[in-house]
């Protein structure tokens, strides 16, 4: 996100989250995934989507305007474009694969109930993307399970779909 603040003007990050990550010290550091968005805020405004867990000293840093939170966009799809609106030209988004509800994604290190599904989630990446100039992405929080494959091809099914919308863009 650094590299991408300095390289592109008018930057925006969408954060694909269960979690809003505004802390600003975890455990010690600075660095740990709990402050994750807190530090990208240095470099760009953050639109912030899919939330559904924060801690109450992350609350006075959350910018509500920019904030969407899982329940309301359940009852109300139109947020989605209400937040497609608040992103500037270019955007880096960064997708924590916890973002889905875990009936979609069980394989997350810590799964929150109540996220999008599949669909939900990859229409708004497409209009985003054909809307928006994607300066970059990356996806977290695979935690494979023995058990199944299913949750690493979702993630890899949410890279490449992602991928083809990027680059399906009209020039």
């Amino acid at each position: 996100m650094k590299a991408a603040a300095e390289k592109f003007d008018n930057l925006t990050v969408l954060q694909l989250d269960a979690h809003s990550d505004l802390r600003q010290v975890y455990e010690g550091s600075r660095f740990n995934h709990a402050c994750a968005m807190a530090r990208a805020r240095e470099y760009a405004p953050l639109v912030q989507v899919g939330i559904r867990s924060m801690a109450a000293e992350e609350v006075p840093q959350a910018d509500h305007r920019r904030i969407f939170f899982a329940h309301e966009l359940y009852y109300d799809k139109t947020l989605y474009e209400r937040a497609a609106g608040l992103l500037s030209e270019n955007v880096y988004v960064t997708i924590d694969l916890d973002v889905f509800d875990p009936s979609v994604m069980p394989s997350t290190g810590t799964p929150e109930p109540g996220g999008p599904d599949y669909y939900e989630l990859m229409h708004f990446l497409r209009d985003v993307a054909m809307k928006r100039n994607i300066v970059g992405f990356d996806v977290v929080e695979l935690c494979p399970m023995p058990s199944g494959k299913y949750p690493e091809f979702v993630a890899a099914k949410v890279i490449y779909q992602f991928l083809s919308y990027i680059f399906s863009r009209p020039s």
